[in-house]
């Protein structure tokens, strides 16, 4: 009969480690002891998972309620006519047309005018209502300007305000590759910083020091743009017509263990990164966790070789803000071994706790 019971109680992944619990019972605690046990280890399990979800969904809370870098960036480019070119944008009001040119030329809230099309040859363009209009020498102010002037004499419109965006140009451009794919027209000159917000900013996946290949330059120019690219002196390099500016991905972390999700979580360097944010990040530590052992591994250079340097942290007293959150750096790794007394209570469950103390108040003497 105990067999019996025994068997429909219990998991067969768990029979043998129900076995060892009990063999262990019988010959050193009483009943009364080890129900008290394994009560103790069943609030244990309860109280340390909901306290890592707790932690994760707190810490990710925080993240949500940070501001965001890339969020704030306002577009400057006008939206692009069905069928347009998507990857040329919006070039300034200094852009000077030129022959070939593929213009999309619209009044502002008036959606009946819309008209796309290239300035010809004899630099002109033939646009609805007012025929054929000389832009070929005008910047895309003056440009404006004229067709605005020209509707407003035919009485078409009373004060129309006339936007006019480049699609594609012969005049000159800059390419942006890697984590931005952009075309962005470039008459003359303009600072990196125009050119990647035009292009909508960098992304927070992107890596701030950019690389710029210009004809005739043995080398690329390198640009370290910082954490913040508004406000970066550096931003101020001036960018030339057929430039390439290449931007990479930013750098990463490595989350290994006992946590929710393993994997690399990238590296948004207008914004650092902390140990409690890159666990919330990660969903949260498992509760099989060992807390107490929490270990970053970092690379750093010695003697002109990379190295790796373990330190050892408690992310309980972290998060109890006992001890600093350490700000991570690029290609860190967040390792959190395994407690294995946890990992049997966690593969055991509470329905298997419950059962042994069930068999045990049986084996129970009377």
């Amino acid at each position: 009969m105990i067999d019996t019971a025994f068997s429909r109680s219990l998991n067969r992944s768990t029979r043998s480690t129900h076995h060892s619990f009990i063999r262990a019972a019988r010959t050193s605690l009483s009943p009364v002891m080890l129900v008290c046990i394994f009560a103790l280890l069943l609030c244990f399990a309860h109280s340390g998972s909901a306290l890592a979800q707790a932690d994760a969904a707190a810490t990710a809370q925080s993240i949500g309620s940070a501001p965001s870098s890339t969020a704030s960036t306002p577009s400057q480019s006008a939206p692009s006519p069905a069928g347009a070119n998507a990857a040329m944008l919006y070039p300034g009001e200094n852009f000077k047309l030129s022959a070939g040119d593929l213009i999309s030329v619209r009044v502002f809230q008036q959606p009946d005018y819309e008209s796309t099309g290239r300035i010809s040859a004899e630099g002109t363009a033939v646009l609805p209502y007012i025929g054929s209009v000389p832009l070929e020498g005008l910047t895309v102010r003056e440009a404006q300007l004229l067709i605005a002037d020209r509707l407003r004499i035919g009485q078409f419109y009373r004060d129309p305000e006339v936007i006019i965006q480049v699609l594609d140009t012969v005049n000159g451009s800059v390419i942006i590759t890697g984590e931005m794919h952009s075309v962005v027209p470039v008459s003359s000159e303009r600072s990196l910083r125009d050119v990647l917000l035009t292009a909508g900013g960098l992304p927070a996946n992107a890596s701030h020091t950019i690389k710029i290949v210009r004809h005739g330059l043995d080398a690329p120019i390198v640009v370290d743009l910082g954490t913040d690219l508004a406000s970066s002196p550096a931003a101020n390099v001036p960018i030339r017509p057929h430039d390439i500016i290449q931007i990479s991905r930013a750098s990463v972390v490595y989350v290994l263990g006992a946590f929710a999700r393993q994997g690399q979580i990238p590296l948004d360097q207008a914004q650092p990164l902390t140990l409690l944010q890159a666990a919330a990040l990660s969903g949260g530590i498992d509760f099989e966790g060992q807390y107490n052992d929490l270990r970053l591994i970092r690379t750093v250079t010695k003697q002109g070789k990379p190295d790796r340097v373990l330190v050892a942290l408690d992310i309980k007293k972290i998060r109890d803000g006992k001890a600093d959150d350490p700000i991570l750096q690029a290609n860190d790794i967040i390792f959190l071994p395994t407690s294995e007394m946890k990992a049997a209570i966690k593969s055991i469950g509470s329905g298997g706790i419950l059962s042994l103390i069930s068999i045990l108040i049986a084996y129970r003497p009377f």
